[in-house]
């Protein structure tokens, strides 16, 4: 299968290179043009909150492919290039460097962007956001012991940067502007046992706190709070969330809602045009609606079944949503969406750190968020895909192996 015009990629994260590949596997042997803003080839953004902020992971292993991948699959990367508009009539992008490429079939993978917050003194030294290696290395230049760090917003990047900037001897405050941490992912039970483990562990966290100002002189002294608090700060890192990177789509008059609208296939309605990874908004049919997924597992997915459908093969995505996060001693793997559960079962001791917690609506299994363990991760998975039906006692007896839980129901 050859085409005189690339098939192009836009954008350079998890879905690009694992499309890239795809396209390979799936026969097309045409030129492939691959795009991307920052200078690196496609590489794996979870590790920069975790171990590579840690200085646990070389650059060199965060890349989701060699960078001679690329060259010896005839596959071209044009890096630290914007692509600035689409022009679906001409089949044409017009770039940052002031060309403009043609296309063939085109897959939009530009992923997301941070939330930006809006207030005073958000750029001064030493505030930072974390989404690129080039966010992380200005972050670990910064981490000296016992200096001061103010991170803002308690969710998964929140958390796991205070996990690693507590191991390395800084002195760390978390600021949430909800009243309780994690408390658009996880229920309450489990946002306690998290500020319980930061708590322990030497993290003061204050939720309800909403931040209002970054003061200094050219470099942050204190972060400010609506409430009147003020907390000493050496430097400060900013996670309050992640939008979809949407506009190039919009402004070519494709359909977008929080995130581009795809079908099954990763098609818009476009048939030139595909879009896959955190950029989408798409149908689920595990949960019956359309979703946006900020995840590796999604990404991947969804590239290789963009990939396939620009072969003109078949390949729909219908999967049962997983994320995870490392702190600390803890290994949380997350399995499904709890939206509108009405039932939360815990199997396990919170107090050992080796628990699950799953979300029920009207008796069948929604999702579970499993910490330190692996067996009730694992057979959830099958079990939500399933659309399992399961009685509260039988989750919350830790006699029963989860195995036999699930086997129970056939």
């Amino acid at each position: 299968m050859t085409t005189s015009e690339p098939y192009v990629i836009v954008g350079a994260g998890h879905a690009a290179g694992q499309a890239a590949t795809s396209l390979r596997m799936e026969g097309y042997e045409g030129p492939i043009l691959l795009i991307g803003e920052e200078p690196y080839h496609p590489y794996q953004r979870p590790p920069l909150s975790k171990a590579y902020l840690a200085g646990e992971l070389e650059l060199e292993r965060l890349y989701v492919k060699p960078p001679d991948f690329y060259a010896s699959n005839n596959i071209e990367t044009r890096l630290k290039t914007r692509c600035l508009a689409l022009d679906r009539g001409a089949c044409q992008l017009t770039l940052s460097d002031s060309t403009t490429v043609a296309y063939d079939k085109l897959l939009i993978t530009t992923g997301t962007r941070v939330r930006e917050l809006p207030v005073t003194g958000i750029d001064l030294e030493g505030v930072h956001y974390l989404r690129t290696i080039e966010d992380v290395d200005g972050i670990q230049s910064g981490f000296a012991p016992g200096a001061h760090l103010v991170v803002v917003g308690g969710g998964y990047i929140g958390l796991e940067v205070a996990a690693v900037a507590q191991k390395r001897g800084l002195n760390v405050t978390v600021v949430e502007s909800e009243d309780r941490l994690l408390k658009r992912v996880v229920g309450e039970e489990v946002s306690a046992f998290f500020e319980r483990v930061h708590t322990e562990e030497g993290v003061k966290i204050l939720t309800g706190h909403q931040v209002s100002e970054f003061s200094g002189g050219s470099k942050i002294e204190a972060v400010k709070c609506a409430n009147g608090t003020e907390i000493r700060a050496d430097m400060a890192v900013v996670g309050i969330g992640i939008v979809p990177n949407q506009e190039l789509a919009q402004d070519a008059g494709l359909a977008c809602d929080n995130g581009i609208l795809v079908d099954a296939c990763c098609r818009t309605e476009d048939p030139k045009i595909f879009a896959a990874g955190d950029c989408t908004q798409h149908p689920n049919e595990v949960f019956g609606r359309l979703v946006r997924l900020e995840s590796v597992h999604n990404a991947l997915e969804q590239a290789k079944t963009a990939a396939a459908a620009m072969c003109g093969n078949e390949k729909p995505y219908n999967q049962v949503p997983w994320f995870w996060s490392d702190q600390y001693d803890l290994k949380l793997q997350i399995a499904g969406l709890n939206q509108g559960y009405d039932e939360l079962v815990v199997r396990g001791q919170m107090e050992e750190r080796k628990f699950a917690a799953f979300y029920l609506k009207d008796g069948q299994l929604l999702a579970v968020d499993a910490v330190n363990s692996v067996p009730e991760y694992m057979v959830s998975r099958k079990l939500i895909a399933d659309r399992a039906m399961i009685p509260a006692d039988r989750l919350a007896d830790t006699s029963i192996p989860m195995k036999q839980v699930a086997q129970d129901l056939k």
